[in-house]
């Protein structure tokens, strides 16, 4: 069946959204605060469209949203919602065993929330739903948004649900945390859900869900994290992460549950992180590049930060895969087209028909296609792909405009810069060059790459990372270093990039679901009741 099924067919758009409720919704009688109550669900039903066509009849047990700490700052975002099929098709299916799969809906650092979600997909939007709550900040464009993804993306660039519903019809557990964002804000004008607030409330989910063991439907141990843009950064940093102790005492402060937040494996879609160092990597790729308006960057600043990309590549020592050797800013665009670029492309080529193949080849000259493989420039590449989609700086903007400068706003502080580069050349009149004390620490908190450097034994050890070849929402580099970085530790690593695809895109979801199967050991549909 198509769940399962191969890639190159988009899942999305092919999902009926329409849930309908059967059954007696069961209340919850317990005073404890993190304990799941088993029984406080409402049983639904729902059709899911997989990526062959097929419509799958899904019933499942689904509990709205449950506080996951026991002194949230603001429940509207921290709640999750749990659906767990019991039969798909008119088999009854037993998914206590079941892989869990954690998606979260963030794009842009934006709030999250699946506070007012009624069905499964609850938290595929940026506001679960509902609107802004009172007291806190309605939601703005983000530096993020991925207005270029196909359709594939909510309105802050978040992942949809198409991940969501092939899980479930699957026979997996689906749990979907909302999770403070950047742009929350109290009665008194204070931002509390800047950093590091979505990864400390993720993992606070994480905790919730594995200190309820026997009682939460699905396998604990095989939680596997799912998400896109931001949402796939903070997806890569729960995986590399795990039970980091940098983040004890902001767990501690929401009364989060004493228990692990490592989980077994991670998905992440075009992830925008290492934040520190993305305005360097994003010239190193797009520095060439105009904007759409044909206009070029300042170059002094393309070139200065393309140099310090070099400067940071260096340090990291990493090797690509496949025996490429130590990346650097000299070869790293040879990697990227070597194990990346021209192997997209043959695959896309390669599927198309004999005709269409060569229509797009006579649209696309700078392409040789030869013995069934693409190859071609990096310049070329460049080129092809067009007009970059952010300015420069495009993250610690000198005018603090980005979304990533609100990320690292604090107290009544809405933006500020969180590199010394960014700091040194403000435009905005402040009296300080230098970046607060605390931000340091903040990067390390937001950045996966740190726990890859210090080895974290809590980390995943199994990551499914994708990107499309056109997202200049961000630098190629980016999610090839975190590859780079987990396959040099050892780890299980399943990376590759989307054909002509931009920010935001999935276009291969069913193997997704069937490489999670894979990896945590899980039989094709959870295991029928027997």
């Amino acid at each position: 069946m198509g769940i399962g099924a191969t890639a190159g067919v988009a899942a999305a758009g092919g999902f009926a959204l329409s849930a309908n409720a059967s059954g007696t919704s069961k209340s919850s009688t317990s005073s404890d605060a993190l304990v799941f109550d088993p029984d406080a669900y409402t049983k639904l039903t729902k059709t899911v469209t997989d990526t062959d066509g097929n419509d799958h009849s899904v019933v499942y047990h689904f509990w709205k949203a449950i506080t996951y700490v026991a002194s949230p700052v603001d429940a509207t975002y921290q709640s999750l919602i749990v659906s767990s099929p019991v039969e798909i098709d008119g088999t009854a299916v037993d998914a206590s065993n079941a892989p869990i799969l954690l998606a979260n809906s963030v794009g842009g650092y934006m709030p999250s929330s699946v506070a007012t979600a009624t069905e499964i997909g609850g938290g595929g939007s940026a506001m679960g739903g509902g609107g802004a709550p009172s007291g806190s900040a309605a939601p703005s464009a983000s530096a993020s948004t991925a207005s270029n993804a196909n359709g594939n993306t909510n309105a802050t660039g978040g992942a949809l649900s198409s991940n969501q519903l092939l899980a479930l019809a699957a026979g997996y557990v689906v749990i979907e945390p909302g999770a403070r964002g950047r742009t929350l804000k109290n009665s008194d004008g204070e931002y509390y859900g800047t950093a590091p607030a979505a990864i400390v409330d993720l993992k606070a989910a994480v905790r919730y869900i594995r200190s309820n063991k026997g009682r939460i439907p699905g396998n604990v141990e095989r939680i596997v994290s799912a998400g896109t843009s931001a949402g796939g950064a903070l997806s890569s940093l729960l995986g590399a992460s795990g039970d980091s102790k940098i983040y004890d005492k902001y767990l501690k402060a929401l009364g989060a549950a004493d228990a692990s937040d490592a989980i077994f494996a991670t998905g992440a879609w075009c992830p925008i992180t290492d934040l520190e160092h993305a305005d360097g990597a994003y010239e190193f790729n797009w520095g060439t590049n105009a904007l759409s308006t044909g206009k070029q960057v300042d170059q002094t600043v393309s070139k200065e930060l393309q140099s310090q990309f070099a400067e940071y590549q260096a340090s990291l020592k990493l090797r690509g895969l496949n025996g490429f050797g130590t990346l650097t800013a000299r070869n790293y665009d040879e990697y990227l087209v070597e194990q990346y670029l021209e192997p997209s492309a043959t695959t896309y080529l390669a599927a198309l028909s004999d005709s269409d193949r060569e229509t797009y080849l006579a649209a696309n000259t700078f392409i040789t296609w030869s013995g069934g493989k693409a190859s071609f420039t990096w310049a070329d590449f460049l080129t092809h792909v067009g007009a970059r989609k952010k300015d420069a700086p495009s993250f610690d903007a000198f005018d603090l405009s980005a979304g990533e400068n609100n990320e690292f706003g604090a107290d009544t502080t809405l933006a500020r810069h969180f590199t010394a580069y960014g700091a040194k050349n403000d435009t905005t009149g402040l009296t300080t060059k230098r970046v607060a004390s605390d931000i340091a620490e903040k990067l390390d908190l937001m950045n996966p790459m740190y726990h890859f450097a210090k080895k974290n034994p809590g980390r995943s050890k199994h990551w499914w990372i994708r990107l499309g070849t056109k997202d200049s929402d961000t630098s190629l580099t980016v999610s090839a270093n975190i590859a780079a970085a987990a396959a040099g530790l050892g780890d299980d690593v399943n990376h590759l990039y989307y054909w002509d695809e931009g920010h935001g895109s999935n276009i291969d979801p069913a193997d997704f679901i069937t490489w999670i199967a894979k990896v945590t050991g899980h039989t094709k549909r959870a295991a029928a009741a027997k």
